[in-house]
């Protein structure tokens, strides 16, 4: 299992196409994490701001079309994540059939990732 964190907005946004975020035009690869404490510490540095709901997709490795690189973080890992930890790139689209559960990462008011818990 791997793990993409997403505003509920944009996984909604079109939901008879394959997700794409915008990493994918930009870097090439859409980003995920390997493990929920990794996925909590990368919601915690890079969604403060996030409007609305954020969820944390829980993606099948072995369902996705595209394939997948275990590379080195492409900017320096958040705060909280153990060097040398190799995060999961998927090199092309996520079909949504790959995508087997979704979690809500808890917040602060001020943004401030506190925990994930799963969504029905």
């Amino acid at each position: 299992m791997i793990f993409h964190v997403v505003r509920l907005d944009d996984w909604l946004a079109v939901p008879e196409r394959p997700y794409a975020p915008s990493t994918l035009a930009d870097e090439g690869f859409v980003h995920c994490s390997p493990d929920e404490g990794t996925t909590l510490a990368v919601a915690d540095a890079f969604y403060r701001e996030a409007v609305g709901p954020l969820m944390v997709l829980l993606i099948d490795e072995e369902l996705l079309d595209a394939p997948v690189r275990w590379e080195p973080a492409t900017s320096p890992a958040p705060p909280g994540v153990a060097p040398g930890v190799l995060f999961p790139h998927v090199y092309g689209h996520v079909n949504r059939s790959a995508v087997v559960g979704m979690m809500e990462v808890k917040r602060e008011a001020d943004g401030h990732a506190t925990g994930l818990a799963l969504w029905s």
